[in-house]
């Protein structure tokens, strides 16, 4: 897989700009404040319809602009295909092959990315929400299923938070709650949480696979580094979706007057989370900061891996700002992973990091968001 070419009106420091890619590496370098990483949130825009520094659509649209656009022409098994988004403050419009498509599902995964920053830390050491989200994003590339599942639990959820408010209200007014509706809204947050947590633990264990190898590798076979999905209620001895599901709905009725009494839902998909743990010691409390974040980077080389498994493809890698960042034999083992496998967009305000290793592609000087320069890289190994 990788992206031919990539088109923006209107987003963010960029009015009108068409860029064509090299199929292997294609460095942003400039001074900071640029718009470097704006072009790395475009494609990661294009691929997750979300940027990964806002959840506001408007901050994406330039300046005195009303709507911005980002096309790209995508190339998977031979194949080229258009995609589309247009971003105006109320929303937007997704479209592949120039048809628009009503369901998020219906366009997630037609292109996969996977983005390597320096907050890639935050995925180890930050609050459960960083790891509940690196989940549904990862997994939602990867089955649309998953996407449309999550987003219905999503909408269950706020619905039963609501009326779990509205029950408060009622206790203190003496009126009764309708149980009856109630219980419908546990069964439906059951039915779709179930299918959630089955994804999940799905996924964990196939990632498990191809982390501990990685990491294995590069401390030199002295850690050993394994995942745990945490669940916020006890799961069943056997994890199948209908046992999730049923272990999920009687625990949840056993928690009924509690939920009333706090007015919100506090067991589910929405609160469970992800540890990391190196040598049985967690690494998130207990970890070095070398640990944290050679965790980090065992994290993202399994992805690669893994998307490849499950799509026979690779993902396109956006790393933004991450090599100065590595000591050299981190650079290394980097550049090792993604040679001969995915089309990468690099960041960087400096080619100097970069002299030492062998690679060639495109090199794109930006100014105050303007491209100033265009040329084809090839680097030799001094």
């Amino acid at each position: 897989m990788k992206v031919n070419s990539l088109k923006l009106i209107n987003y963010r420091n960029y009015e009108n700009i068409s860029l064509d890619f090299h199929p292997e590496i294609n460095l942003f370098l400039g001074e900071n404040a640029q718009g470097k990483t704006n072009l790395l949130e475009s494609l990661y825009v294009l691929a997750l319809t979300k940027s990964h520094r806002t959840s506001k659509e408007s901050e994406m649209i330039r300046f005195e602009a009303e709507t911005s656009k980002i096309c790209g022409i995508v190339e998977k098994r031979n194949k080229k295909l258009p995609l589309e988004i247009s971003l105006t403050c109320e929303g937007r419009q997704t479209k592949v092959n120039h048809l628009t498509q009503r369901r998020l599902a219906d366009y997630i995964g037609k292109l996969t990315v996977i983005l390597f920053s320096p907050e890639d830390l935050a995925i180890i050491k930050g609050n459960p929400g960083k790891r509940r989200r690196f989940l549904d994003m990862e997994i939602s590339q990867i089955s649309p299923i998953y996407l449309y599942d999550l987003l219905q639990y999503q909408t269950i959820l706020k619905q039963r938070n609501t009326y779990l408010k509205k029950i408060i209200d009622k206790k203190n007014t003496k009126k009764v709650p309708d149980m009856l509706y109630y219980d419908i809204l546990s069964e439906q947050l059951a039915t779709f949480g179930s299918k959630i947590i089955h994804s999940r633990l799905n996924f964990v264990e196939n990632l498990s696979t191809w982390v501990k190898s990685i990491h294995n590798n590069i401390s030199n076979r002295t850690e050993q580094l394994s995942l745990n999905y945490s669940s916020s209620f006890p799961l069943p001895p056997k994890k199948t979706v209908e046992n999730i599901q049923e272990t999920y709905l009687q625990y949840l009725k056993s928690k009924q007057e509690y939920e009333f009494f706090k007015g919100t839902c506090s067991y589910g998909p929405h609160r469970d989370d992800l540890k990391f743990f190196i040598n049985d010691i967690e690494v998130a409390t207990f970890g070095s900061q070398g640990q944290q974040r050679t965790c980090a980077l065992s994290l993202k080389f399994a992805e690669i891996d893994l998307i490849h498994e499950q799509t026979k493809e690779y993902p396109i890698l956006l790393l933004d700002d991450v090599m100065s960042e590595l000591d050299n034999k981190r650079q290394l083992l980097l550049l090792q992973a993604i040679s001969g496998k995915t089309q990468t967009f690099i960041t960087t305000t400096s080619l100097d990091h970069l002299k030492k290793f062998s690679m060639q592609g495109k090199q794109f000087t930006i100014v105050n968001g303007e491209i100033k320069n265009e040329l084809i890289y090839t680097s030799r190994k001094h």
